[in-house]
């Protein structure tokens, strides 16, 4: 459970609203099903087209919507008109990702101005209990929403 104090009250939206807008969440089939300060889920059935040569789902693939539940859990506490990119990460690979589903799971570890760092974790789920597949750290960090940025208007 999350421990953190959004200062956007907006932030469920603000974050929802975001994620309907990448297309490369919507093409792998990726679902947002929880956002709380701090902590974000990303749902995704696995599929034959977003596996390897082994049938596992590729490792691009696993990390991408672990890194999205990071950067979104990081977003979540952050004013309203921020927005979020990633400056780095690791993932670790524990084991290979197969089942029906995959879930990843992001949350802040340590929230701040300008940097924030997470972790994240993506399990494999099926018919047997969930599998640990990947586990991330990583640094994220808050930038202005550029659509509000005069700059970006020029």
């Amino acid at each position: 459970m999350s421990t953190f104090a959004p200062v956007d009250p907006g932030f469920e939206e603000r974050v929802r609203e975001s994620f309907s807008r990448l297309t490369l969440m919507r093409t792998i089939g990726a679902r947002l099903v929880k956002v709380a300060p701090g902590e974000v889920d990303i749902d995704m059935p696995v599929r034959d087209d977003l596996t390897q040569q082994h049938g596992y789902v590729a490792a691009g693939i696993v990390t991408a919507i672990v890194d999205t539940a990071c950067g979104y859990a990081a977003m979540s506490l952050m004013p309203a008109g921020a927005n979020v990119l990633t400056v780095e990460y690791k993932v670790n690979f524990m084991s290979p990702a197969r089942g029906e589903r995959l879930l990843a799971h992001g949350r802040v570890i340590k929230p701040g101005r300008a940097l924030t760092v997470c972790a994240g974790e993506v399990y494999a789920l099926g018919d047997a209990a969930p599998k640990a597949v990947a586990a991330m750290l990583g640094t994220m960090v808050a930038v202005r929403d550029t659509a509000e940025a005069p700059e970006a208007r020029a």
